[in-house]
């Protein structure tokens, strides 16, 4: 864990930065000695954000499921799946 007094943000800026994207991680700020502020890089923010979306996504599915909702066969999946590839390569065509 990379925890860095808030001023180190003005001071050392590039520095922080390069840590972020170096490690993947986070690098927390504190002021007066007590948690402030989170940074990281915007690649791993986007990557976290993309998993979190997915995790709610599935979450949902799993209550729908668990609240009795009828899921989907192998079959009606696959054909869907054949649907959105023949229609998107019928829009290709179209272009």
């Amino acid at each position: 864990m990379n925890i860095r007094p808030s001023a180190a943000i003005r001071q050392n800026y590039n520095e922080i930065a390069s840590l972020c994207k170096s490690t993947g991680q986070p690098v927390f700020l504190t002021k007066n000695g007590e948690g402030d502020l989170v940074v990281m890089d915007l690649e791993t923010y986007e990557r976290r954000e993309k998993m979190l979306k997915l995790r709610e996504e599935l979450l949902a599915v799993e209550e729908s499921r668990a609240a009795g909702s009828r899921g989907y066969t192998v079959e009606q999946v696959a054909a869907m799946m054949r649907g959105a590839i023949q229609k998107a390569a019928d829009d290709g065509d179209a272009e």
